[in-house]
């Protein structure tokens, strides 16, 4: 199911006009609300090209929203690991016993305010689905699923409804699916089935 929820304060003025700036000068247009949500897990599709990372930066910048990404924890070290979190980066410990998933909610509990940014693709080749990490993680951090995204056809982006997962994984991936129908990737050639290797694989 979709819902709103209380709203956190945007970031910083300088970078919000520096994102506009930027989509003006590409020639693209932020669509959508900004999501209400203080926290969340956010979607980031299609993904085919390094580009796709410059244009959700940009796009969110302007909407004045503060991206975060997964990292090795050897990136949070010394000077880099500064620049590393400041860059909205957050350390996953792949040599300890528990899974990303465990630390990722573990994050969430920690952060009142926290965006976590996935491509559930994992590629930018030909995927035959999705990894479903985006969607355990906010499932078991309790947090919506936002649905931020590109649109290559008509220089646009943004974001999307707020999806609260309830465990029927094939309901909720029907919402997401129904809402990247329309959506087109930069190489829709590399742009596999909206799926989850659990729908097609159940256990």
């Amino acid at each position: 199911m979709t819902q709103k929820l209380s709203s956190k304060p945007p970031s910083h003025p300088l970078r919000q006009w520096l994102g506009h700036q930027i989509l003006k000068a590409v020639g693209w247009r932020l669509e959508g609300d900004r999501p209400n949500a203080r926290r969340y897990v956010l979607i980031a599709a299609p993904h085919s090209t390094n580009w796709d990372l410059f244009f959700m930066l940009a796009l969110a910048w302007a909407a004045g929203i503060e991206l975060s990404w997964m990292g090795k924890h050897t990136l949070f070290r010394g000077p880099l690991g500064f620049v590393s979190r400041k860059l909205g980066g957050v350390p996953i410990r792949r040599h300890k016993r528990e899974n990303i998933v465990t630390q990722m909610v573990e994050n969430f509990s920690q952060h009142p305010d926290l965006t976590l940014t996935i491509a559930p693709e994992g590629t930018r080749s030909y995927a035959a689905h999705w990894r479903s990490g985006f969607y355990q993680i906010a499932l078991a951090a309790q947090v919506p699923i936002v649905m931020g995204y590109l649109d290559y056809s008509n220089r646009r982006g943004g974001f999307g409804p707020e999806l609260v997962p309830t465990g029927t994984v094939e309901e909720d991936m029907q919402e997401i699916r129904n809402f990247y129908a329309d959506k087109v990737a930069c190489f829709p050639e590399r742009i596999g089935e909206i799926r989850l290797k659990e729908e097609v694989y159940p256990a």
